[in-house]
């Protein structure tokens, strides 16, 4: 009797493993086992869309469709090669390239499973046209349009950080546009405590971008202690400050150094009193229009007057102490008076005006 109650007890043990392992090897397992196995045979097929015997790198629109395919995978993430990262479930979709002229863009791409993944890259050159993205011709009447513009009022913090010595006003006196021409008028004024008033206006909160050409025709003030500037700030300075927000001077000219134009970069690694500057000389700038432009792209800012380039800021490390510019930026106007780098103003100063023909922004 006791032998048949060990035989019992023996046979009831392998019945319960024998369900445990068919419990084990079920479907929900095999659901498990799948999830973990690494992505194969990854596939990636890029369409430039335009090309043709008279186009071989495509139409100029930039546009790009993307086939992407893994065995096991469950998502893709995509470099495109130009600053830009995608996430995607489903590898079919279309990307657009912005720049201008002919580009190469190593594009890398993995396929995930859980903490599994399989990349590859593939090289890709592209024809890209640049597409007007934003502009203010100023032809409208003598107010600015505030759909596009905003103004700063005041001295701000400290003559606006830099010991400045104007107060900057939304009055017709020191801004307005005038025959097609937008005309920002610094003036030696006695105006809510300041000895001088001119103005300064802004895209911020209207309009911003990334990547792209920025081209500004202007003629300059005169003047012992005025600072003209066209120039950008990160539109998240709001929320990580200066000059983590990235500062890009297109261009500044001061009547102390008159025809001198220069362009600086104010990042983390940088700033005030930056070493990343350039600059060339004109010596009709406060006569004539030129045009002032940079382009900027994931790799590098270029800094030009009427096309010849005076600067380039390409670092070789590119981070959050040196690039903090894959990040949109907003476009400032203004002409300052004094401060650290206007300088002493010269006692005979009585009014100068910045007139810009237009502002224009390219993709």
């Amino acid at each position: 009797m006791k032998f048949l109650k060990k035989l019992k007890f023996f046979y009831k043990v392998c019945a319960f493993m024998v369900i445990a392992i068919l419990f084990s090897c079920g479907g929900g397992s095999d659901q498990n086992d799948d999830l973990t196995l690494t992505p194969s045979n990854l596939a990636v097929n890029t369409e430039i869309v335009g090309v043709s015997a008279s186009n071989p790198n495509g139409d100029g629109s930039g546009i790009v469709n993307f086939n992407i395919s893994a065995t096991n995978a469950s998502s893709y993430k995509i470099l495109f090669g130009n600053g830009e990262t995608k996430e995607v479930t489903n590898g079919s979709f279309s990307y657009t390239y912005t720049g201008s002229g002919l580009n190469t863009f190593v594009i890398y791409v993995s396929a995930y499973n859980l903490s599994e993944f399989v990349s590859t890259s593939k090289s890709i050159t592209i024809f890209i046209t640049q597409k007007a993205l934003w502009s203010d011709e100023f032809n409208g009447n003598e107010s600015l349009d505030g759909s596009k513009w905003v103004y700063d009022i005041g001295t701000g913090s400290g003559g606006w950080g830099n010991g400045e010595a104007q107060y900057y006003t939304d009055r017709t006196d020191n801004v307005k546009i005038e025959n097609g021409i937008l005309k920002i008028t610094a003036k030696k004024e006695n105006f809510s405590g300041s000895a001088y008033t001119s103005a300064r206006i802004k895209t911020q909160g209207k309009f911003d971008f990334k990547y792209g050409k920025v081209e500004v025709k202007a003629k300059l003030p005169t003047g012992v202690g005025t600072w003209p500037a066209i120039w950008m700030l990160g539109s998240n300075i709001t929320s990580v400050g200066w000059p983590a927000c990235g500062e890009v001077d297109i261009m500044e000219h001061v009547g102390k150094r008159q025809g001198w134009i220069s362009s600086a970069m104010h990042t983390p690694s940088s700033y005030g009193g930056t070493i990343n500057h350039g600059e060339q000389y004109f010596d009709n700038v406060s006569t004539a229009f030129h045009i002032y432009a940079l382009e900027w792209t994931s790799e590098k800012m270029v800094f030009s007057v009427d096309g010849k380039v005076h600067y380039t800021y390409n670092p070789a490390t590119k981070n959050s102490s040196t690039w903090p510019f894959n990040a949109n930026q907003f476009i400032i106007l203004n002409v300052a008076m004094g401060g650290g780098f206007g300088g002493t103003i010269d006692s005979s100063f009585n009014e100068s005006t910045m007139e810009i023909e237009y502002v224009r922004v390219y993709q």
